[in-house]
This record gives structure tokens, C-alpha cells and sequence, in this order.
């Protein structure tokens, strides 16, 4: 079959409203969002329902066409994007954007994949309940992906990741099959847990196309601490008190240094000074519940004065308004951004066994410092779920292109060091090309083989994903 055959071929089965075939509309959905990956296609499928994914995958791959499914383009390592194969096919499910069924008795819901994440929340709360995943590109990203990457986001350390919350899912295979997991049972014990492989696959088994999600009670009273710690082994001394004594209120437990707000100050609009003085590190912790908001705060306050007096933090502030807790959890939400406004980085999302951390910060920094005293590492993350982001800006007054010609040898200090401690290379975005070849050097030889023999019987054909993963 020629390169021009095919494309007609799915624009019969699926008609020219679908199928997207001419360069300039096939362009934008070529390269990831940081526009470090770019790669071909011959064309874009966007379909409506089930039935059209079922036969775009079956036209795959009875022609060996390789498809590369695509959300809502937010991820990180490039594992939406296609690789340099002229014969990709790019597989939107934007266009699948039901919310299905709501169910407050069973508090469930039931939404396709091409749904945005944001509104999948908003939805929950129109009905009183909760939708807990969150993240920053929740208004962008769409759920499809949320599962495929097992995204994370604030409040893993409350719900934990994407798969926790995930109740069953149907799924397209490679060979136009329709999977239908589609359950909302709490229980089910009959046999493998079929859902699970797909979530996390980052589309190399084949293309979630709905999720039945767990919803839980809706937790409007919140309350936000800001504390300066001296180091990160006061701020897992201090974790641990608040875990103690707050339990399953404890929504988010995020941790930044001095320098994550130099960079918020230099690049954010509207971001204040949170305290007279810096300190070196801070924490900021939510609590939410749906007691009132006086008896939220009281606690917190008596945690924190608790702290102070046994010297677990240096100073705190207590959001006293909704406005000030906006205002607090924005020094921390405008860290990317103010890091992509300084320039070209190296990000490095990695997780920890979580007393390890303090130790591993330690000597990570000796290795950078040995490599280079100019480096300038920006540490921030999900400190109560064990997740760093531990991203390095390139040296002041160095060259535009340092990460790109330079980047390769800390990225393999930092994952070396990351693996040395028993972490994992990627704590919430993926594998997809980025780091690909690193999981494969670091990664159990049993555990690869296990994973290739999956593959194999999911995708024999070998067309989902490209390049990503394995």
C-alpha cells in the first residue's frame, strides 16, 4: 500500500470531518508543548465514539500503520508525540469529552477521555462531591492521559496517584477490540486486574477510551500553612507531627527552597516576600475537611504552635482568608513557569523512599558541585508522597543551548544518585521518550521482560506508541 493509500482508506471508514490529512492541519499536533520533541504523521484521526476508535485501530493494524494516542499534550517526557515515521498516525480522543453517568449513592462518575481534567472537577462539585486528582495543567490536560501516565499532582499524599482512584476502564486494543472494564465495583475479585496494565502504559497497550472514577465527600474547608524549615530533615520532622495529629485532613504536603522563590519573586506577577526574612527551605501544608473552618484552623494553629515550640519550624503563617491562601499557594504553583521564563532546564521528576530524602539531597549536591559549582539546582515537589522535581538551570551568563550540550552528563549524575537510594526515575510523568533509554539501563532485567512479554500480547503487531517506553 502506497503512503497516499492509507489516509483515504481511514477517511472513507470515518469521513473528512475525522480524518485530518492536509500538512497544515496535521502540523500543530506534531511536537510536545515544551517543543523539544517534533515528529511526523500522515495523519490525524479525531474521533466521536468507540466504534470509530475500534475501526481507525483495526484499518492500523491490518496495514502495520504505528499510532500514537494523544491528550491534552501537557506531559513532559514527549510520549504524545510521534516519532520521525512518516506513517504515524496521531489518535485524538478530544472530541470524546461525556461526562457518561454521576452517581452520589455510589459516588462514581463515569467520563470518556477526551474529557479535561478541570471540568471533571467542577463537575464533582456541582454535585457535592469530589473529584481529588489535581494538578497545574488540569484545566488542559485530559483524563485519557491523566491514566495513561498515572499522573500524580498535590493531593497523592491524601488519595494517591490516578490509579487509585480509578474504578474500571474501557479500552480499545491494537486490533480494534473493545475492552469493557467499564465497572464501578468496589469489589471484584475475579482474577487479574486487567485495568491496571493499561493504566501507566502511556498508549503502548492500547487507547483508554472511558474511566469509571472514585468520588469522595466534598472537603470545602481548607486551611494553608506556610513554614520555614531549616533543612529537609526538619521538614519530615515536622511531616510527621502533622500526620500524627491531623490524619487524613493532611491534603498536600509541598516542600521548596530559598532559591524556588528567588525565581517566583524575578518571574511571577502579584507574588509577595512570605516572610520578613528568608529562610532556607519552606513547606506548605493544606488541610481540608468539611467541619467548619474554625475548628480546622484551631488545630492546625495548635500543630504549628507545637511545632515552633519544639522547634520544628523557624516561623509559619496561617492563611487567614481565601485570598491569602491563594496568595500562599501560588509561590509554589509559579515555580515551573518562573523556571521556563529563566531559560532552558533540566527536569528531573523523581520519587524517593521518603526518609532517604534528606540524605540524598545532601549528597546530590556534593556530585553537582564537583561537576560544576555554577550549577543552580531548583528543588521543590510533593515532599509527603516522596516526589522531587529536582530540576538544574544552567549556570548564570552560560550559553542558551547548556542543556542541550551539556545537560546529558547531570542528568546521569542525578538519576545515578536517584537510583543509588532505592528511588524511581519517574515519580509522576512518565517515561515516553525522555527517559526511555534510562529505564531501560536501570529497570530489573525480569521486570523488562515481564513487561515486553505484555506488549507482545496486547500489541503483537507492535503499532501503539513507537519509541515510548520499551
Amino acid at each position: 500500500m502506497s503512503s497516499t493509500d492509507f489516509p483515504a482508506r481511514l477517511t472513507e471508514a470515518l469521513g473528512p470531518d475525522t480524518v485530518l490529512t492536509a500538512p497544515d492541519d496535521i502540523a500543530p499536533w506534531l511536537a510536545d508543548w515544551r517543543g523539544i520533541y517534533r515528529g511526523h504523521a500522515q495523519a490525524v484521526v479525531r474521533p466521536r465514539t468507540v466504534d470509530e476508535v475500534s475501526r481507525a485501530l483495526a484499518l492500523c493494524q491490518q496495514a502495520g500503520v504505528p499510532v500514537v494516542p494523544r491528550g491534552g499534550n501537557t506531559g513532559l517526557c514527549g510520549g504524545a508525540t510521534p516519532d520521525s515515521q512518516p506513517v504515524n498516525v496521531v489518535l485524538s480522543l478530544d472530541r470524546m469529552n461525556a461526562v457518561r453517568s454521576l452517581d452520589t449513592i455510589a459516588n462514581t462518575m463515569v467520563a470518556e477521555a477526551g474529557c479535561i481534567l478541570g471540568n471533571l472537577r467542577r463537575t464533582a462539585a456541582e454535585a457535592n462531591r469530589l473529584l481529588p486528582l489535581s494538578l497545574a495543567a488540569e484545566d488542559s490536560c485530559q483524563i485519557g492521559g491523566n491514566l495513561s501516565t498515572n499522573a500524580g499532582g498535590v493531593n497523592v499524599v491524601r488519595y494517591g496517584m490516578t490509579r487509585e482512584l480509578v474504578l474500571g476502564v474501557e479500552a480499545v486494543l491494537p486490533n480494534g477490540e473493545v475492552f469493557n472494564g467499564l465497572r464501578t465495583l468496589r469489589k471484584d475479585n475475579t482474577g487479574y486486574d486487567l485495568k491496571q496494565l493499561l493504566i501507566g502504559a502511556e498508549g503502548t497497550l492500547g487507547v483508554i477510551t472511558a474511566a469509571s472514577l472514585r468520588l469522595f465527600p466534598r472537603a470545602d474547608t481548607r486551611s494553608v500553612v506556610l513554614a520555614a524549615v531549616e533543612s529537609p530533615r526538619q521538614a519530615l520532622e515536622l511531616f510527621e507531627l502533622l500526620f500524627e495529629r491531623c490524619g487524613a485532613r493532611v491534603q498536600a504536603y509541598e516542600f521548596f527552597t530559598s532559591a524556588c522563590v528567588d525565581l517566583v519573586l524575578a518571574h511571577a506577577a502579584g507574588v509577595q516576600e512570605p516572610f520578613a526574612q528568608r529562610y532556607p527551605s519552606y513547606v506548605l501544608m493544606e488541610l481540608a475537611d468539611s467541619t467548619d473552618e474554625a475548628a480546622l484552623n484551631a488545630l492546625l494553629e495548635q500543630v504549628i504552635g507545637d511545632a515552633l515550640e519544639r522547634e520544628l519550624c523557624l516561623d509559619a503563617v496561617v492563611s487567614a482568608s481565601l485570598a491569602q491562601l491563594h496568595a500562599l499557594w501560588k509561590l509554589r504553583e509559579e515555580i515551573s513557569e518562573a523556571q521556563r521564563a529563566d531559560g532552558p532546564h533540566l527536569k528531573h521528576d523523581i520519587s524517593l523512599p521518603i526518609e532517604q530524602i534528606p540524605a540524598f539531597m545532601v549528597s546530590m549536591e556534593a556530585r553537582l558541585r564537583a561537576r560544576s559549582a555554577e550549577i543552580r539546582p531548583f528543588i521543590f515537589g510533593h515532599f509527603g508522597d516522596g516526589n522531587l522535581h529536582y530540576n538544574l538551570s544552567r549556570p548564570a551568563g552560560a550559553e542558551r543551548d547548556w542543556a542541550a550540550t551539556q545537560g546529558e552528563a547531570f542528568t546521569d549524575e542525578v538519576l545515578d544518585e536517584v537510583v543509588r537510594y532505592g528511588g524511581s526515575i519517574s515519580a509522576e510523568h512518565g517515561i515516553g521518550q525522555l527517559k526511555r533509554d534510562t529505564f531501560l539501563h536501570t529497570k530489573d532485567p525480569l521486570e523488562l521482560r515481564l513487561m515486553r512479554e505484555i506488549k507482545r500480547v496486547f500489541d503483537p503487531a507492535g503499532i501503539m506508541n513507537p519509541g515510548k517506553l520499551l
